[in-house]
């Protein structure tokens, strides 16, 4: 087995999971800018929303140049600190004090980990946000992100591969996983009161249900979908359907999965888990999205909804370059001008010109 540190240098170490989670992001980041890309947007918006820098206060100059305080407002920093937040409440709804007796184990992110639900809570308050910020069409960059969210979090599980974690119940398969006595990152919940020898020799002798590797197939398949249906039917597509199809197959998907996932604190005595009833909301907040987009039922509001993606000037360059020109007006071509993306091809004929007349025939 791999372990699951890379190196140490003092008390710092470099983690697989986090290398990998970070190689998930940029993959599904260079998806969404290319979809973005391909439906008549500018992708740079994508890394705008992912990072998302934000000034405050005064710019300040020196002699070196200008300077001013800025914060990462972004998907990406938002989604990590609600990742772990959202981790931390379900570990301790599931009696882990870890978190409350010890509340600096929080920031801790490598004990522990995060919880993609709560990164997806957080990351969309901040990418609804910058999206706002920069004058975007919501469903635009959505649609783009939707298969992109799923290759990044299917890439992702491989980290849990690597710290032997968040594995099922065990299983006679002959898919089963072995599990590693010595970088294992989860004791079976079956063998948490017992001696550690007894838990060595289980994990030695039982084989389990690889979740993180069915999770990532199905997302996998899911985006495959997701992207076949954006090229087969492109004339056809209402914007916010590929999105909406995230939220159905994502939680189709995690609902699924959560069958398999003992380790997960359940809602009382019913069986089913906090995260399963979050993916099963995911799943139906998904089907009625596309039973609204395509008038099946109706929703108050929605018959205000384009038709079309709204292709505008986007971006945090979009901001500065209109800043420019409230100060310094200049020509209209080199103004930041608003198109309209339509899958209906624009007529391309000139109107006649009109013959120009002198005094004596007015």
């Amino acid at each position: 087995m791999i372990n699951p540190i890379i190196f140490s240098i003092g008390n710092f170490s470099l983690h697989w999971y986090g290398l990998i989670v970070m190689a998930g992001v940029i993959v599904g980041a260079l998806l969404a800018e290319r979809e973005l890309i391909r439906r008549g947007g500018n992708g740079d918006v994508i890394w705008d929303v992912l990072v998302g820098w934000t000034d405050i206060g005064p710019k300040m100059k020196f002699p070196f140049g200008a300077f001013q305080l800025g914060l990462p407002l972004g998907v990406l920093p938002v989604g990590i600190i609600g990742a772990r937040l959202w981790y931390v409440i379900n570990a301790t709804i599931g009696g882990n004090r870890t978190y409350l007796d010890n509340p600096s184990e929080i920031l801790r992110v490598w004990n522990g980990g995060l919880h993609i639900f709560g990164g997806f809570l957080f990351g969309a308050v901040a990418l609804f946000w910058l999206l706002r910020k920069y004058n975007v069409d919501r469903w635009l960059v959505l649609d783009s992100i939707g298969p992109a969210m799923l290759i990044g979090q299917g890439i992702g599980r491989l980290g849990n591969f690597v710290n032997q974690e968040l594995y099922g119940p065990a299983t006679t398969l002959p898919w089963g996983l072995k599990i590693s006595t010595l970088y294992s990152y989860q004791i079976p919940i079956e063998m948490r009161d017992q001696p550690v020898d007894a838990v060595i020799n289980y994990l030695a002798t039982t084989r389990f249900h690889p979740t993180f590797a069915y999770e990532m197939l199905w997302n996998f398949a899911a985006a495959g979908l997701l992207l076949w249906l954006s090229r087969r039917h492109a004339s056809g597509l209402k914007p916010g359907t590929l999105f909406a199809g995230w939220l159905l197959l994502a939680g189709i998907g995690r609902t699924w999965i959560e069958l398999f996932r003992p380790d997960q604190p359940k809602i009382g005595d019913t069986g089913i888990s906090y995260s399963m009833a979050v993916a099963a909301l995911m799943a139906v907040a998904g089907a009625i999205l596309l039973m609204i987009r395509y008038n099946a039922i109706n929703f108050p509001g929605a018959e205000n909804w384009e038709d079309e993606y709204q292709v505008e000037a986007q971006g945090a360059d979009a901001i500065a370059a209109a800043d420019t020109t409230k100060a310094t007006p200049v020509m209209e071509s080199e103004t930041a001008k608003v198109k309209t993306a339509s899958r209906k091809k624009a007529k391309t004929e000139t109107p006649p010109r009109k013959p120009k007349t002198t005094r004596k025939e007015k």
